[in-house]
């Protein structure tokens, strides 16, 4: 049989089927043409000729005949090698398929502010990482009015936000979870931890870290300024990063505004002070936020199910 070179489409111009990686593997398996025709469940003259069929059509000799059954060349050793490699691959798809099925393979990527990242999504991750290990999920934290265009855009398949004014409802479901109950922040031997009810008067006479302009909790303390009709700081820091502004707060004379989940999980009573006031300084509730028109992959759905379990056990009274 003479050799000839094989064209990059030759396993098309072949025919070649599952049914002869399967036979090649077999053959290499069990080195005889019955049993590895009963293994496959075809019967030996079908084997052959499937074989001979291939080895046709290939224009190669792939095993050599001998009376106690076929020995692989070196054509056949390479064709066992990579039909193994693909038998093995097509296993391997079906498992993958199986787990994104389950929700257990993919990656979700999550959006939320700062408080349900705390509270609400560190319990739902903890919950889907034990019923989904091979699930990757990313979270990304910054503010509502960054996080509504990330989603629109595809790059979150979830958020944990509000949908800020200005943007069109229509796209999005937007599932009520709760308000976010905010505080100042001070360091523990800041001058204004010592009086019992600060004004914001005498609060406004400090530096301050707050969220960029346009954030909601920015826009709450605008809000304050607009409605006592205050002067606002002179030196204020934007910064939607919690880190920086608690550095702030620790060494230096600095105030912030924050959530109280965060403050309690953060701030170190030896090192912040919390300080009361007698304004409510809750903002607009948030929610669980996706796109009406996007089917959540298994796995994302898996998230939003552990997210609205918990959200119903806090919501119970």
């Amino acid at each position: 049989m003479p050799p000839h070179h094989l064209a990059p489409d030759w396993f098309i111009n072949v025919r070649l089927k599952l049914r002869h990686l399967e036979l090649f593997t077999a053959l290499d398996d069990h080195r005889n043409l019955h049993r590895a025709a009963a293994s496959l469940a075809i019967s030996q003259p079908a084997a052959s000729k499937l074989l001979g069929d291939i080895e046709d059509r290939l224009g190669l000799k792939l095993f050599e005949r001998h009376p106690r059954g076929l020995e692989p060349n070196w054509y056949g050793e390479v064709v066992i090698r990579h039909a193994r490699d693909m038998l093995a691959s097509l296993k391997q798809t079906g498992d993958e398929l199986n787990a994104i099925q389950a929700g257990n393979a993919g990656t979700v990527a999550v959006g939320t502010v700062m408080d349900p990242a705390v509270t609400l999504l560190s319990q739902a991750l903890e919950a889907t990482r034990k019923s989904l290990p091979g699930l990757h999920i990313s979270v990304d934290v910054d503010v509502s009015q960054a996080l509504i265009p990330r989603l629109q855009e595809g790059q979150l398949d979830m958020a944990l936000c509000r949908i800020p004014l200005g943007f069109d409802t229509r796209p999005f479901i937007f599932e009520e979870i709760g308000e976010e109950a905010t505080c100042f922040v001070c360091r523990h031997d800041h001058p204004l931890a010592i009086t019992a009810t600060p004004s914001l008067t005498e609060m406004m006479q400090y530096p301050w870290a707050l969220q960029p302009p346009g954030a909601l909790m920015r826009q709450r303390f605008d809000h304050l300024l607009m409605y006592h009709d205050l002067i606002p700081p002179r030196q204020i820091v934007d910064t939607s990063d919690i880190l920086v502004s608690l550095a702030l707060v620790s060494s230096t004379d600095t105030l912030a505004m924050t959530t109280r989940e965060v403050a309690e999980l953060l701030c170190d009573p030896q090192r912040f002070c919390l300080l009361p006031t007698q304004e409510a300084l809750n903002v607009q509730p948030y929610g669980l936020v996706t796109l009406r028109e996007k089917r959540l992959s298994p796995g994302a759905a898996a998230l939003t199910t552990k997210l609205r379990s918990i959200i119903r056990q806090q919501q119970t009274p």
